[in-house]
């Protein structure tokens, strides 16, 4: 990376008290020269305040409190509009229940500078990238909402539906974040799809993605049918080329 070029990890977190305090100890591990933000949505387990101590220990750290659970996309929103406020070069967000290893953090970052793009995807999808602990419907799943992101959005990467990217901030100052219509997880083809209209590139670097160990996973079946229904939007405007 430049000398002048600064990055911003992001954690949107809610209950993840029990991979926090190990996941951070990773992120600097392997990016020692990074800010760390955490959007907490009032954690009742102490996420939140664990992460008020550790900034108190580290000034790398920083802490967003909001007043509940409010969706992954809205947390993720408030971090790009806290990464574009504080000049960040560029915010590398990743999930916060240990799945998304930290060790690839080195490969994203020096993947957007490469390849010149926008948006480096850390991606289960392409060769040498996979999924460690997923049962058959988990993986079913998955195939098909890459599937139809890729038919209705438009979208050419292979993995959409995965939260381990780097963005460059200046381009995510293109988007028009009072338009974004989801706030859960269908948020990640959103924003990519905002992207790809704005003229944005997209690259993909294998990953492997770990199931989680510990805590409880925050995807049931009422998210997935609001995320295929946000998709199912989207794919109209997509069609009539409307915002």
């Amino acid at each position: 990376m430049g000398t002048n070029e600064t990055t911003l990890v992001t954690l949107a977190t809610y209950n993840e008290l029990a991979n926090l305090p190990r996941l951070v100890a990773e992120i600097f591990r392997y990016a020692p020269d990074v800010d760390l933000l955490v959007v907490d949505d009032n954690s009742p387990d102490g996420t939140g305040r664990w992460c008020d101590e550790e900034a108190a220990r580290d000034s790398r750290v920083r802490c967003i409190h909001r007043a509940g659970k409010l969706g992954l996309g809205t947390a993720t929103v408030e971090a790009m509009q806290y990464a574009i406020r504080h000049g960040y070069t560029y915010m590398l967000n990743l999930d916060a229940d240990l799945s998304h290893p930290p060790k690839y953090i080195p490969e994203l970052r020096a993947g957007i500078v490469q390849h010149g793009v926008d948006v480096m995807i850390g991606s289960r999808y392409v060769p040498g990238g996979g999924i460690e602990g997923w049962p058959a419907h988990r993986h079913w799943m998955s195939r098909a909402v890459n599937f139809t992101a890729r038919m209705l959005l438009g979208l050419p990467t292979r993995d959409s539906s995965g939260s381990f990217r780097c963005y460059r901030v200046e381009s995510l100052q293109k988007l028009d974040f009072g338009a974004i219509i989801s706030h859960g997880y269908s948020f990640l083809e959103e924003v990519l799809w905002r992207l790809k209209r704005q003229g944005c590139r997209f690259a993909e670097t294998p990953i492997v993605f770990v199931e989680r160990q510990a805590g409880a996973s925050k995807i049931n079946r009422a998210e997935a049918r609001r995320s295929v229904g946000v998709l199912l939007r989207l794919g109209w405007r997509n069609l009539v080329g409307s915002e």
